[in-house]
């Protein structure tokens, strides 16, 4: 400075070369798509994270325990949305205090990898061993997993990415036996012939949390199940009655083994042309509407008891057999006849039900979705369901059974996989009981005790809970964790025993638990084995894998209570809503049958993603977005800060028109910062803090809207109302800093002299907020709050990386209630005038405010309040002169105030010279001979600064 100083008063006076111009070597542009990269390898040759590990121990802990996402493919926006919520948690608990590691971890077994892996191997695949092919499913799930891994870090995502948690691992693999072995012991785990939903597809049984549903069109039928003779004879009915079902899926009438009633509701005999049907008497006018007949008068109405028909038997419409009339409270009056035609083998409602009258559970439908020979029609066997269904409404017609049919859209459940229909098919499946050691009402009482963010969730779950049927774990593939047990050839039955599962849990810690897939799985079962049901020892190993949603949900028993810097239970999940049916309760289920709690204190959930129209965002519907193509153009920083921006407790939108306003946002904030740091380049705190300078009302305002701020900021980050950070602090930068505190003070930290009272407290107030804010925003603007602290100055004391630093804390001694509340008031005064000035500048009547006198017309009351600040109003209009007159004086040109009562402004050109040095217009320019174009102010200044370079 004092060589440029001395070299401009050699010459003609430069004036600009005396000015504490702002100077920082922080760019104007973030340029994030080219720096990112170098922050992030400069953070792993630094080793960061493990630098936050050590400046963290002995903490509180704080665990936030990772759902692990699936490891094939690349990164999709709703990973970039989960995961950096998680960032954003850790890393401002982090700074808040806490010991807060974050282990990221991936589910690697299941059904989609296989299927891919199959798909490459073509017919290959027929001649490789399992465990061959659960190699290539393991090089394919640990490639995937090293793809997502960078471009987590991509995202500017702290975590232990060299040791995440696999469920591949054989450690990993260990544990989730001995989860299975602790549910053997408790005899919750069985093996049973149920209904359950069936991917014909994927050949493979489906958990609750795998389906999914979507509209489709099938052909709805209303089927005559003839009473038998001696029914008709007890029940006083015409000969030839019968009584009326109606279905939506014709295919399951060859496993019909009753037809349900309801012993509550009142059934009546409707006539038909063919035949009287008997239904119930609260549809008759919707049946008659459909079957357009007339509707029997309340003369002719005869009612038939329900306890009475609850007796009868009635004949299947197609097969040579009778089935009997039960009762079921599933049955209602919300569509159909109030009659049910029941199917044990393909439905819930129908098994649980056919349970009570022990009823055959009949499923005649292959792994494949296609009929076997059981079905009862020759010329069906082999055919797919739903080819079935038009040849079956054709045989109920020719047989005269069909009393009507019409297609109908409906909810159906598909796949979520292969998006493919599922079928409801009884197979031998290995189950956990819900009922066994009181696992449902356990769970519920679990959840109760759970913090579910936002609350909402918690009777959504628990509605999921009280109505699931028992835990379908089995799969019947290869590439998962085996159900370690056996089954009778004899016999078929199947058995397992907790202390086996365990030992070989052991086995599986060392190796992984291929062993189970090889040529010596039969040398694996217990010496002297045989069939707890028949005594046969023809025991043979089953050939099983673990539903992957058990895998996941043991994670917290195999990477929390495992892991040294972890603990158990964790504080935090979070996940998409979608997880209740899924992750959530699979770890709820788990956690409470073997612990006896939930493996969470709080469960927070996230919305979906939808474009701007409010559709979820997907690549099937073509408006899904690729978050490398966006890293690669804007740079994650600016995706960081849309996840932080938007309230995901709702769906969340994304859209090229809030991306560009998020790229503005950024630069505000950005800006801001940069003209802190640059106007604080000859600052040195340790000598001129707050304590040691004299501080005007304006800068201990800024320093009680900092403080608020603060508590703010902390408060929402606490809350994990993020969107509420990221309002605060641009609010802050743009409303409180850039058109306020530091538009009103640039003049004297550029134009008066460097040890100038004012100027030094404005830049310590600039100190205070520069390192505060940059604090603040570390966690959703990861790599940029680096940035600001890198080009801090080099004299300032301050730790390494931000990132190891934690958040400010609001001192009350700044805070001033009575202080914020004059400056509100002048603010609104402010605002009045600042749009006055601003027309003005719109008529050409000044370029700028610097050109303009300002004379504020006021009443008693506003006048009594602005006197004090009288001397102050020209620094406040950032004017070069101001008034403060009585209203009564007011001419008409002066333009009355809108929000303020008893004021109005005039605007005129200000009197007097222009100083070459500050722009202002003043009386003084030119009253100091040596410097005939400056104000007296600048004159002095420039002298000192002359006198500092002689």
């Amino acid at each position: 400075m004092s060589r440029r100083i001395a070299a401009c008063m050699k010459d003609r006076m430069n004036y600009k070369e005396t000015l504490l111009l702002p100077q920082t070597s922080f760019p104007m542009k973030g340029n994030l798509p080219q720096n990112e990269p170098k922050r992030l390898a400069q953070w792993q040759t630094d080793d960061l994270y493990g630098q936050i590990r050590a400046k963290s121990a002995g903490r509180p802990r704080f665990i936030l325990h990772d759902g692990p996402p699936y490891a094939n493919g690349h990164l999709h926006m709703g990973h970039t949305l989960n995961k950096v919520l998680k960032d954003l948690i850790v890393k401002s608990r982090t700074m808040a205090g806490f010991d807060a590691p974050y282990v990221p971890g991936w589910d690697c077994h299941g059904l989609p990898i296989e299927h891919m892996v199959l798909k490459k191997l073509g017919s290959k695949r027929h001649q490789m061993s399992q465990n061959e092919v659960r190699a290539a499913c393991r090089t394919h799930a640990d490639r995937f997993v090293g793809i997502q891994r960078d471009e987590f870090a991509r995202l500017g995502v702290f975590g232990d990415w060299q040791q995440p948690y696999l469920t591949m691992d054989p450690t990993y693999e260990g544990d989730t036996l001995r989860q299975l072995a602790s549910f053997a012991d408790s005899g919750a785990l069985y093996k049973g012939k149920k209904p359950v939903h069936w991917c014909p597809s994927c050949e493979t049984a489906l958990a609750e949390a795998e389906v999914e549903h979507a509209d489709v069109t099938s052909p709805t039928v209303y089927v005559r199940f003839p009473l038998m003779a001696d029914a008709q004879l007890a029940l006083g009915v015409p000969a030839g009655t019968a009584v009326a079902i109606w279905t939506t899926t014709p295919w399951t009438l060859p496993a019909n083994r009753a037809v349900c009633i309801n012993a509550n509701l009142i059934y009546q005999l409707l006539p038909l042309p063919d035949g009287p049907v008997v239904v119930a008497e609260g549809l008759v006018e919707a049946i008659c509407a459909t079957l357009d007949v007339p509707v029997p008068e309340d003369d002719d109405k005869v009612l038939v008891p329900a306890e009475a028909l609850a007796k009868a038997w009635v004949q299947h419409p197609f097969l040579g057999i009778s089935v009997p009339v039960i009762c079921g409270d599933h049955v209602t009056l919300e569509a159909g006849t109030g009659v049910v035609h029941t199917a044990p083998g393909h439905g819930q409602d129908d098994y649980e039900v056919g349970l009570a009258h022990d009823l055959e559970v009949f499923a005649p439908v292959d792994s494949r979705g296609r009929f076997t020979a059981e079905v009862g029609v020759p010329q069906w066997e082999g055919l797919k369901v739903k080819e079935a269904n038009p040849l079956i409404v054709e045989h109920l017609a020719e047989r005269g059974m069909l009393l009507h049919s019409q297609p109908i859209e409906h909810s159906y459940p598909h796949c979520w996989r292969c998006k493919g229909a599922v079928i409801f098919r009884a197979t031998a499946q290995w189950f956990i009981s819900m009922a066994e050691n009181d696992l449902q009402s356990r769970a519920l009482d679990a959840i109760e005790q759970t913090e579910w963010i936002p609350k909402w969730g918690r009777e959504r779950i628990r509605g999921m809970v009280e109505t699931r049927p028992d835990w379908c774990i089995s799969r019947q593939r290869v590439w998962g964790v085996p159900i370690i047990a056996m089954a009778c050839n004899a016999c078929e039955h199947a058995q397992t025993d907790g202390d086996w599962i365990r030992s070989l849990a052991d086995r599986a810690d060392r190796e992984g638990v291929d062993f189970w897939f090889g040529d010596e799985a039969t040398s694996l079962l217990p010496d002297g084995a045989t069939c707890e049901s028949c005594g046969s020892s023809d025991m043979v190993p089953e050939r099983h894998i673990l539903d992957v949603w058990f895998d996941s949900g043991v994670s917290h028993a195999a990477v929390l209570k495992r892991r040294d810097e972890l603990s158990w239970p964790a504080d935090l999940y979070l996940e998409g809503s979608d997880q209740h049916r899924g992750w959530f309760q699979s770890s709820l289920l788990v956690g409470v049958g073997v612990d006896g709690e939930a493996p969470y204190k709080a469960v927070l959930t996230h919305g979906f993603l939808v474009d701007a129209k409010g559709l979820k965002m997907s690549k099937s519907t073509g408006n899904g977005v690729e978050p490398d193509k966006l890293i690669k153009r804007v740079g994650a920083e600016i995706l960081r800060l849309w996840v932080a921006a938007e309230d995901y407790r709702d769906d969340i939108k994304f859209s090229e028109e809030i991306l560009s306003h998020l790229v503005e946002t950024y630069r505000k904030i950005r800006n801001t910062s940069r003209f802190m740091l640059a106007s604080l380049g000859d600052y040195d705190p340790a000598t001129h803090g707050l304590d040691q300078v004299n501080l005007s009302e304006l800068d201990r305002w800024a320093l009680d809207r900092l403080h608020r701020l603060i508590g703010q900021v902390e408060k929402s980050y606490e809350e994990y109302s993020f969107h509420q950070v990221v309002h605060a602090i641009n609010r802050f930068c743009v409303v409180d800093l850039s058109t306020f505190y530091l538009d009103i003070t640039k003049d004297r930290v550029y134009c008066d002299s460097a040890s100038a009272d004012g100027r030094k407290a404005s830049q310590a107030v600039m100190y205070e907020i520069v390192t505060s804010l940059t604090r603040l925003m570390a966690p959703v603007l990861t790599f940029t709050a680096e940035e600001i602290w890198q080009h801090m100055p080099e004299g300032w004391s301050r730790a390494a990386s931000v990132h190891l630093t934690d958040f400010p804390k609001a001192d009350a001694r700044w805070i001033d209630d009575e202080l914020a509340s004059r400056w509100e008031r002048l603010r609104k005064v402010r605002a009045e005038g600042t749009r006055v000035l601003e027309e003005a500048r719109r008529e050409k009547q000044i370029r700028q405010s610097l050109e303009a006198h300002i004379t504020l017309y006021v009443d008693d009351d506003l006048r009594g309040f602005l006197t004090d600040y009288e001397v102050d109003l020209a620094d406040l209009f950032i004017t070069s002169g101001a008034a403060l007159l009585p209203l009564s004086d007011a001419p008409a040109e002066a333009v009355a105030a809108e929000e303020v009562t008893g004021l109005k402004v005039r605007v005129v050109a200000a009197s007097g010279d222009k100083c070459e040095r500050c722009w202002m217009y003043r009386a003084d320019v030119g009253s100091d001979g040596a410097h005939p174009t400056v104000c007296t102010r600048c004159a002095q200044v420039v002298a000192q600064l002359a006198e500092a370079t002689a």
